[in-house]
Order: structure tokens, then sequence, then C-alpha cells
């Protein structure tokens, strides 16, 4: 068996998945990385940690700010500030150019480069891959590239100058731009997570080969044997909320003018969101007169949002409104794939790969607009009471293509592609969205 170094800071779901189902395609990972780690990882898996230094230290000791929780918003706290849009704001964010350049977690650095060197003098590894956000894992990377020559893939699960979530000047842009190609110019291989996306690289990379490996779900979370349902037509939303990035106008107009009319009985509903509480969100859900319906529950941990999605009638996922964040936004699909219940994705009209992924697998629907949201729902609700709960139409053998051991299987593919001279790149079958080269 084969080693590889896998250079993480952040882990999403996509590390812990690699981690877990390389071996059995002849590659055992070696994970360096920082504490803490709050995922659970194999046992047998052989885990190095290297101390951190944190950029922002000196500035929370002269604010006395808690490391715990968001710097931003704490110093608005201080200074009585309530607009993300504010001097304050632009002030801090200019100041964060300087100081977290090229990221926040650039004090992994030295650390994570003296541990790696001395990993590559005695573990025997064949291959690196480095994954971010942060950019400071491929600068390890390239760094232990060029004292060791050993090969390398560079996984961008976030873009770097080119992250649809970009908030620096146009002169910070130059910089990281610039460094972008220095870096990943010893890659052996650029990995991504969408066809967009890597068109993007090879645009601004177009020496180095680039592969999309789109991210999936772990197997393990599949709700089989399938929990029991809730007894309420109950709608669940788990994840983050975007503040000018999504809107969940749609779906709660929607609902409102189904209860209006009498097709849908306001006592037989409850709508779920889990995760970091929004301020905006309480305004549309009051603004709608859906407060008796519609309720934050706060974040909650992964198995909890997992189990509360297992028991729901109907899962709902809100999608970008920017184009630019279409593509990238596609992990809650994938791990309500698992969950093997009803999908409802609302807004995005533009995202074609929602439509495919959805249609492909049969797990849902992708609803737009007011209108379409209303059909769907409905439709749902009616299911609902003539049956006593909706069912799940999913298709399991599509959907088996986007587990956590497939995307394995094709990152395996792309290590023997750049240690082996001629072995092609393995990868899925070229069917539907393999083969339209949306998602792999």
């Amino acid at each position: 068996m084969q080693k590889v170094m896998i250079i993480a800071r952040y882990f999403g779901t996509r590390i812990p998945g690699l981690i877990k189902y390389l071996p059995e395609f002849g590659w055992q990972p070696v994970l360096l990385t920082t504490d803490p780690i709050t995922l659970p990882l194999p046992p047998e898996l052989a885990v190095f940690n290297t101390p951190y230094r944190d950029s922002l230290r000196l500035w929370r000791r002269l604010f006395r700010l808690d490391a715990r929780h968001d710097v931003r918003a704490q110093i608005r706290d201080r200074f009585g500030v309530t607009s993300k849009k504010s001097l304050l704001d632009f002030m801090m964010t200019r100041c964060g150019e300087i100081i977290n350049y090229p990221d926040a977690d650039k004090g992994w650095r030295p650390f994570g480069i003296r541990l790696g060197d001395e990993l590559l003098r005695r573990e025997n590894i064949d291959a690196i891959i480095s994954s971010s956000s942060p950019v400071s894992s491929h600068i390890i990377a390239q760094a232990l590239t060029a004292r060791h020559r050993v090969p390398w893939v560079a996984d961008l699960r976030d873009l770097w100058s080119q992250n649809h979530n970009y908030t620096y000047s146009w002169f910070r842009k130059m910089l990281d731009r610039r460094l972008e190609i220095k870096t990943l110019s010893r890659a052996d291989a650029l990995v991504t997570v969408s066809r967009p996306w890597a068109d993007k690289l090879k645009t601004l990379h177009g020496d180095r080969p680039v592969y999309t490996i789109a991210n999936g779900y772990d197997p393990e979370d599949v709700n089989d044997p399938p929990r029991s349902l809730a007894a309420r037509f109950t709608i669940t939303h788990t994840g983050n909320l975007y503040t000018g990035k999504q809107d969940a106008s749609t779906f709660l107009t929607a609902l409102q003018s189904l209860i209006a009319e009498g097709t849908i009985n306001p006592a037989d509903v409850e709508v779920r969101f889990y995760g970091p509480e929004q301020g905006w969100l309480h305004q549309e859900i009051a603004q709608c007169g859906l407060s008796g319906v519609v309720r934050q529950y706060g974040w909650v941990t992964r198995q909890v949002a997992l189990a509360k999605q297992r028991e729901s009638q109907v899962l709902l996922a809100i999608n970008w409104e920017t184009e630019e964040g279409l593509v990238g936004n596609q992990g809650k699909l994938f791990e309500y794939l698992a969950a093997q219940r009803p999908i409802l994705v609302t807004g995005g009209g533009g995202n074609y790969m929602c439509r495919e992924l959805l249609d492909e697998t049969r797990a849902g629907c992708h609803a737009p607009t007011v209108e379409e949201v209303r059909d769907s729902l409905a439709a749902y609700y009616r299911e609902y009471r003539r049956r006593g709960c909706v069912g799940f139409q999913g298709n399991s053998a599509r959907i088996d293509r986007h587990s956590y051991r497939e995307k394995a299987r094709e990152m395996a593919g792309v290590l023997e592609s750049i240690t082996v001279p001629g072995v092609p790149v393995r990868r899925a079958p070229d069917r539907s969205l393999a083969a339209r080269g949306l998602f792999g």
C-alpha cells in the first residue's frame, strides 16, 4: 500500500470521506493538521498535529476579545455598530488584507513545514494532497514538494483568488493571484469540486492538469434502515444561510399563500431551520405571519442535524442567488442524498447543476419561483394527507455514485496518474452527470 500525506486544517466532510475510503484503493493516508480535531477519524489513521500561532492574537489582547467568537462581531458590539457596511467594517476589511495575508491561518505554516519535513524523511510518503481552505495548506505542500520532490495534488474545495466569497480589494486580489500562480505551478495536478470551477482553474493555470471530483456523502450516513418520520408535515433546513446570497422569501411566500388559501392546514406543518440564527430570517418569517409555523432552532451538532434530516417529511435547500456561488454550493445536497428524504430546492433559477443532480437521482425537485414552490409544496402535502407521509422516490444506484467511496476511487486515480507514468485517471462510468462533466 502506498502512503499519501494529506495536509489540511479544516475538513468539512470531504477530507474525512477521502481518508476513510482511500485505503480501499491502495492509498494509506497520513494526516498533517493542527489541533483541535473535532471530527471523528478512523482509529488506525496516523495523525500528526502541529502547534498553531494565531495571527490575530495581538488584536485579541488589545481589544480583550474572546478567541472562541467572531472578531468582527465582537468589535462591532464594542463600538455599538450594527450595520455591516459601516466605516468600521471597511477599516477592518482593509486591516485584514494586511494582517491575514495570505490567509488568517498563516501561523500554521512554519510548524507544518517543519513537521512535514520530518515525516517525509521517515514515513516513505509517495504523494501529497493539500486541501484548501486555508490556502496555507498549499504553501506548506509547495515548500515540501520543492525540497523532497514528492508528487503533489492541490485540492481546491474552495477556490483561491477566484473564490466567489472574495471580499478584499483589487490590489490584494492581484497579490493573491500572483501567489496562487507561483505556488500551484509546482503541483502535479489540481482538483476542484465542479466543472465550472475547474474551467476557472484551467484559465489561470493553463499548463496544470485539472480534475473535477465533486463533494459527496459518507455511505455509512445513509438512512438505512429508514428512521421513523415525524408525525407532522415537517420541513427541515440544516446549515448556514448567507445574507444577501440566499433568499428564503421565495419559500416563505409560497408557504404563506398555501396556508392563506386553505390548501395547507398550519396545524399540520412545522418548518425547522438548524444553523446559526439569522436576524433577517426572523424578520421575514414574521412579515409572512409564519412565526407559529417556522422556527429557527440555532446551531446543533452534525449528528443531531443528520437525525433531524432523516425524520423529516421534506428537506429544504435554499440556493444561492449570485451566479458565481451556484456551482459551489452543493455540499448540502450530497448530505441530503444520504438522508433519503425528498429534497425541495428553492431559488437560484440559473443553477443548472442542481436541477441535473436532482433529475439524475430522482431525489427531489428544484423550484426556483414562488409558483413552482407552491406547486411542489402542495403536491408533497397532498401525499402527506393521503398516506400519512411523503415517500422517497430516489434512485439508489444513481445516488451511490455520489458517495465518498466513489470520490476516493477518483482521487486514487489522480494519485496514480502522477506517481505511475502512463496510468490513466480512473473515472466513474460516463453516465448522466459524469458524462456531461458537471460533477466528476
